[in-house]
């Protein structure tokens, strides 16, 4: 079974696939999450156990599971867990996290392509929220910011999380300093950046410079840089002339915005 996995692209909806989940985890006594990471092709890149719980619960770390698919270049993935229980219905919980999962999943260009719970007896897909009726508390998403599936709370969580992030930058600065040996000046600029378009702030090209804490020189070649890659856009402050104005390319915004609310995010 696991010989046809690997012989081409894998169809979530094939039978074959719901024996062959059954067969190698339906009957295990703890709940765990295993992803399986597919290629622009739908050919199988990685099977991997990530996460495993309690006999009720699992508890899922967006952050591990979009940072393993894109250390092995997957596009898409399947999320997989069992129910002890030998129930396969999945719960309220279990669809909640799973359109959570496939939004931040379009920020990165990961698709999550299916979601399938398992158990010794069978096994069922997870349907979009609206396709299920409320059941028991199953997987819950662990990211430490307690923020629900909707878009304003998303981008809230992701607002907290990157200022406790800045937060924690500065006050290492403070404590330590030697910014030659620990500072990631162009990491501090999307930083700044982000937090102040989540704001509605506008940021100028000298104090976004100076938020970076490299010398003003280096600063404004990194930003040069920046620019180039389309990473950052500079324009002229419609209410000042002389002023230039940096913000964030659009399509970086959405993504920052996903990376932050993936998880609460702890500074090294």
């Amino acid at each position: 079974m696991q010989c046809e996995l690997d012989s081409g692209p894998i169809d979530v909806t094939d039978p074959s696939l719901g024996q062959y989940l059954v067969a190698s985890m339906g009957s295990l006594g703890e709940e765990v999450l295993r992803v399986l990471f597919l290629d622009a092709a739908g050919r199988l890149v990685a099977d991997e156990q990530m996460q495993w719980g309690g006999l009720a619960q699992v508890a899922l770390h967006p952050r591990t599971i979009f940072r393993r698919a894109m250390e092995i270049g997957a596009a898409g993935v399947i999320l997989v867990h069992n129910h002890p229980s030998g129930d396969a219905t999945p719960s309220a919980g279990d669809v909640e996290v799973t359109d959570l999962l496939r939004r931040i999943g379009q920020s990165l260009e990961v698709a999550i392509i299916g979601h399938i719970v398992v158990s010794a007896s069978g096994w069922q897909h997870v349907p979009a929220p609206a396709d299920t009726a409320p059941a028991a508390a199953g997987m819950r998403l662990r990211d430490g910011s307690g923020f629900a599936g909707d878009a304003a709370a998303i981008e809230a969580a992701a607002l907290a999380n990157a200022q406790r992030t800045l937060r924690r930058r500065t006050l290492r600065r403070t404590l330590i300093g030697h910014d030659e040996y620990f500072g990631e000046p162009a990491w501090e600029m999307l930083i700044d950046l982000f937090i102040h378009d989540c704001e509605g702030k506008a940021v100028s090209t000298s104090s976004l410079c100076i938020a970076s804490g490299a010398p003003p020189t280096t600063a404004l070649r990194l930003l040069h840089r920046l620019c180039e890659a389309g990473i950052v856009v500079r324009r002229r402050d419609m209410h000042d002339g002389r002023l230039q104005l940096t913000e964030l390319a659009p399509e970086l915004r959405h993504k920052l915005v996903a990376y932050f609310a993936a998880a609460a995010f702890d500074e090294k």
